[in-house]
């Protein structure tokens, strides 16, 4: 039976299946995580490539119902090649700085890992929404470890949230875009740092949305199933991921 995969460098992209999950109940998903390679918001782009390549073709191309690139740095880097190369659908993740500048007229701050950062699918998105000038960016690079170490309650991470947007002056902002599933781990912490008027919007409903819109919706058992860099891996070892996460929202 075809399934739908979901990839991402380590347990970030968790954050996409939980919600996909609540969304198609009764699909069957296989979440495929690189942790062999986290992060990934540091390396090359040519490394980033292999590393995403290797990992997809490691699935018979057949049993893939759809591929869900849950990770943001993923998605920038290698989402053009994936689609030129396979036959089924491919949905990446776009930070919400669309609905962010539709809802909200204050300026925006996007929060990425260093390499979206770097790459220019953000910058383009910016560009074509015409946002250039309302739009700022921040690295939030170290959440990534504290989310694979399971280390949400750390004191340290409030201090590195609070050095990461010393610059801000939020009287200017009213959205903060998180462009990294790892940091929707953070949702809480980022509410204790900045002020009540921002409002924190991330990709996930876009994306769980695009891949329902995509699929052909047969009924399967709704069965999930974990990789770790092409290693079978136990759901208790995901488990606590996904429970934080539920508890969290």
């Amino acid at each position: 039976m075809n399934k739908v995969v979901f990839f991402d460098s380590g347990v970030g992209g968790i954050t996409v299946l939980v919600d996909a999950m609540d969304l198609l109940p009764n699909e069957d998903f296989v979440y495929f995580a690189d942790t062999d390679n986290v992060p990934y918001g540091t390396k090359s782009k040519e490394e980033i490539k292999r590393l995403v390549v290797d990992a997809v073709d490691f699935f018979d191309e057949d049993s893939i119902k759809a591929l869900v690139l849950a990770c943001n740095t993923a998605t920038s880097v290698v989402i053009n090649d994936l689609r030129k190369k396979y036959r089924f659908p491919i949905i990446g993740m776009e930070p919400a700085v669309k609905p962010a500048s539709e809802i909200f007229s204050k300026r925006i701050l996007v929060c990425a890992t260093e390499r979206t950062i770097i790459e220019n699918k953000l910058k383009d998105l910016i560009l074509i929404l015409n946002v250039q000038d309302r739009v700022d960016v921040v690295s939030l690079q170290s959440l990534v470890r504290y989310a694979e170490n399971y280390d949400f309650h750390n004191e340290k991470i409030f201090e590195y949230l609070e050095h990461s947007f010393r610059s801000i002056d939020w009287n200017n902002y009213d959205s903060l875009v998180l462009g990294c599933t790892h940091f929707l781990f953070f949702k809480t912490h980022l509410l204790k740092v900045i002020p009540s008027h921002v409002n924190i919007l991330d990709g996930n409903n876009g994306t769980v949305n695009r891949l329902k819109a995509l699929i052909e919706q047969k009924g399967g058992k709704g069965s999930l199933t974990f990789i770790k860099s092409k290693r079978s891996a136990s759901f208790l070892e995901f488990d606590h991921f996904m429970r934080y996460y539920w508890e969290s929202q």
